[in-house]
């Protein structure tokens, strides 16, 4: 759980709702618990691949996650993604990491 003035990380990542239970358990054995996710998000990644969009030309559909961890422990949810998304690029996932300026 991180601590008041702990140096914190925002850990937005953007995928395919085939990946939610997958990235769920991963966030439950790196002992993150904290998350908020949003369904039935629209897009296409900028280094190729296929729309996501939910039409009936491009049925399926992305799902977000904004993850608030403590700094030290970013590169280990970075590295655990990566290996996710390099299993089956077709997919699509991305993660951006921002940092937290203040938090209450």
């Amino acid at each position: 759980m991180p601590q008041r003035g702990q140096d914190l990380k925002g850990i937005f990542i953007a995928y395919n709702q085939a990946y939610h239970p997958l990235i769920l358990r991963l966030l439950h054995r790196q002992a993150l618990r904290g998350y908020t996710s949003w369904e039935g998000v629209q897009g296409q990644g900028s280094e190729g691949g296929e729309p996501h969009l939910g039409s009936h030309a491009w049925p399926t559909m992305n799902q977000a996650m904004m993850v608030f961890a403590p700094a030290d422990r970013v590169p280990a949810l970075l590295e655990s993604l990566r290996k996710l998304d390099e299993a089956t690029p077709e997919q699509g996932l991305r993660a951006f990491v921002w940092s937290v300026e203040a938090s209450i």
